[in-house]
């Protein structure tokens, strides 16, 4: 024997919040969360996390070749790594001849924390 749920439609709120008065974030506000989750989701991985660390506590840009040593990791699985972080928009990377150099982009990180800080 099933039992089917049956929708009642009173046209009255179930919780006593009328749906009117919930809004909508604009469309800017929408863009800059779904820049945010971008970057969280990029900040999920703890070795990202560590990179970007390693990243700001460095004075000078750091090259891929000097990160991979740090970490025990292969130079590829660096590379992912440096990759994603690249495409969230949390490191920018100049390339110098054959070499690459890495440094955070703080603009990024900290709108990152300010969007954060605003759904709080």
């Amino acid at each position: 024997m099933a039992t089917e749920a049956k929708v009642i439609n009173t046209g009255a709120a179930c919780c006593g919040i009328e749906p009117g008065s919930i809004h909508e974030a604009d469309a800017a506000q929408d863009g800059a969360l779904v820049d945010a989750a971008t970057r969280f989701k990029a900040l999920s991985d703890e070795t990202r996390l560590r990179i970007v660390r390693t990243m700001v506590r460095s004075k000078h840009e750091l090259c891929e070749c000097n990160i991979v040593p740090l970490f025990g990791l292969s130079q590829s699985t660096i590379s992912y790594h440096l990759k994603v972080l690249r495409e969230a928009g949390i490191v920018e990377c100049e390339k110098r001849g054959l070499w690459a150099y890495y440094r955070v982009n703080t603009r990024a990180l900290m709108g990152a924390v300010k969007t954060l800080a605003e759904l709080a």
